[in-house]
C-alpha cells in the first residue's frame, strides 16, 4: 500500500479486492456458478441460433434459390383444378427456363408395407407419378438403391421418399423388396434423398407415368384422345437472373383459360422465412437465461452483504488506519464486480463449447456473433456492480469506531 492513504495503486488495488473471494473460495465459488450459467445460456442460445441459420442458409444456397414450383390450385367453386398436359410443354419454352420436371398426384391410391395394413393406416403417404429428371431439378439424389430409368418407369416399380421411406420403416433396399401401391405389389427400386425444396415429393411413392397408366388406371383426355394423367406439380428452374420474369409468366403459360387456378411460389423463400423465424423460439431460452443471471446476481448481492456484516472488524481496522470511505467502497464494489467478471468469462466460454459441439454434430459453421460474448461479459460486469452496489455503500458507511466494537 502507499504511504498516502489516498492514493491506492491499481496493482494494491485489485489484490485487497482478492483477498476477500480467495478467503471463501466455496461461497464465491457458488456466486459465480448463477453468473456462469446465465451467460452461458444467452451465449449458447444465440450462437446455436447464429449457427443453424448460417447451416440453414447455407443449405438453401446448395439447393438453389431458382426453383419455382407451379401446383394446380382451386377453382372458383372451391374444387380441385387441373393443370393443362401441354403446361409443361409449354414452361419450357419460357425464356430464362433451364429446365423443369413435374409430377401428378394419383388420387385414391394409397402405399402400405403390405395387404394387412388396415386401408385407414395410411400414414399421409402419396402415390406420384413423376417424370425421370425430377431428382436432377430439385437437386437431390438417391440414398439407397436406384432411380427409376425408362424400362423401370413402364412396369411395377416405386422409388420412395426419405419420409415415405421412414414412415414404412424400409431403410434399405434389396432384391424382392416390395410394397402394396394401389392395390398390388410394387418393386421398391431406391430411396431419394431428402427434398427439403419439394416436402411433398418426400412423403411419396414415386413411379413412371407409363406404370401409373397401365397398372393404377391413371389417365388424362387431351383433345379428346386418352393419355397418362395431367401434372398436378411442375418444378422449374429459372435463370438465377431470370427468376421473378418467369415466376410472373407461370401461371399464364402453364393455364391461359385459368391462370387464377394456379399456384405459383418459391420454396427457398419458406425455407429463408423459417431461418428468420427461428429466432422467435429463442426468446423463451433468453428468458431462461435472464433469469438465471438475475437469479445469480442475488447470490452475488448476497454474498456480498454476508461479507460487509463478517468483516467489520477488517473494515474498522483499515478505517483506523486512515482508509478512505472510497477506498472502502471501491474494495468490496471491486469484489462483486471481480466475482460476476469471472462467473461471465467461465459462462462464456461453456457457451462458446456447448455451440461448438452442438454445431459439430450438425455439420453446421460455428457461429458466435459479437454481442453474444461481449454482451454476456458485458451483462456480468453491471449485475455485478449492480448487486455490490448497495454492500460497498453500507460498508463504507461503518464508522471505524462502530466497526471495532461491534466486531
Amino acid at each position: 500500500m502507499s504511504a498516502d492513504p489516498r492514493r491506492l495503486r491499481p496493482r494494491d488495488a485489485l489484490r485487497v479486492t482478492g483477498v476477500g473471494l480467495r478467503a471463501r473460495p466455496l461461497r464465491a465459488t457458488l456466486s459465480a456458478l448463477g453468473i456462469a450459467i446465465g451467460t452461458a445460456a444467452i451465449v449458447a442460445v444465440l450462437g446455436l441460433s447464429a449457427s443453424s441459420q448460417a447451416g440453414l442458409l447455407a443449405e438453401i444456397d446448395r439447393l438453389g434459390t431458382n426453383l419455382l414450383t407451379l401446383e394446380a390450385g382451386r377453382s372458383v367453386t372451391g374444387e380441385p383444378s387441373r393443370l393443362p398436359a401441354e403446361a409443361p410443354v409449354r414452361i419450357g419454352h419460357l425464356s430464362g427456363v433451364q429446365t423443369l420436371a413435374h409430377t401428378a398426384l394419383v388420387r385414391g391410391r394409397s402405399v402400405y408395407r403390405s395387404p394387412l395394413i388396415p386401408v385407414t393406416d395410411t400414414g399421409g403417404l402419396q402415390v406420384r407419378a413423376t417424370s425421370l429428371n425430377l431428382p436432377a431439378v430439385l437437386n437431390t439424389g438417391v440414398a439407397r438403391g436406384d432411380w427409376l430409368n425408362a424400362a423401370t418407369a413402364r412396369v411395377p416399380v416405386a422409388v420412395l421418399g426419405a419420409g415415405a421411406a421412414r414412415r414404412l420403416g424400409i431403410d434399405r433396399v434389396f432384391p424382392g423388396r416390395r410394397i402394396w401401391l394401389g392395390g398390388r405389389w410394387f418393386a421398391v427400386a431406391g430411396v431419394l434423398r431428402s427434398a427439403p425444396l419439394a416436402p411433398e415429393v418426400d412423403e411419396s411413392a414415386l413411379i413412371g407415368y407409363p406404370a401409373a397408366r397401365r397398372y393404377l388406371g391413371f389417365t388424362g383426355l387431351v383433345r379428346g384422345r386418352p393419355t397418362a394423367g395431367l401434372p398436378s406439380s411442375v418444378y422449374v428452374r429459372a435463370g438465377t437472373d431470370h427468376v421473378a420474369a418467369v415466376q410472373a409468366l407461370l401461371a399464364r403459360t402453364a393455364s391461359p383459360e385459368a391462370p387464377d387456378e394456379v399456384d405459383v411460389s418459391q420454396p427457398s423463400d419458406a425455407l429463408t422465412a423459417r431461418a428468420a423465424a427461428a429466432g422467435a423460439f429463442d426468446s423463451l431460452f433468453l428468458g431462461l437465461g435472464v433469469v438465471a443471471l438475475i437469479v445469480g446476481a442475488v447470490g452475488v448481492a448476497n454474498i456480498m452483504v454476508i461479507s460487509v456484516l463478517e468483516r467489520r472488524s477488517e473494515i474498522g481496522l483499515r478505517r483506523a488506519l486512515g482508509a478512505t470511505r472510497g477506498q472502502i467502497r471501491s474494495q468490496f464494489l471491486g469484489e462483486s464486480i471481480l466475482l460476476a467478471t469471472i462467473g461471465g468469462v467461465v459462462g462464456v466460454l461453456a457457451g462458446a463449447a456447448a455451440t461448438a459441439i452442438y454445431a459439430g454434430t450438425k455439420g453446421w459453421a460455428v457461429v458466435i456473433p459479437a454481442q453474444a460474448w461481449s454482451g454476456g461479459i458485458g451483462s456480468a460486469i453491471l449485475i455485478g456492480a449492480l448487486a455490490g452496489l448497495m454492500p460497498a455503500v453500507r460498508a463504507s458507511r461503518l464508522p471505524p469506531t462502530v466497526a471495532l466494537r461491534t466486531a
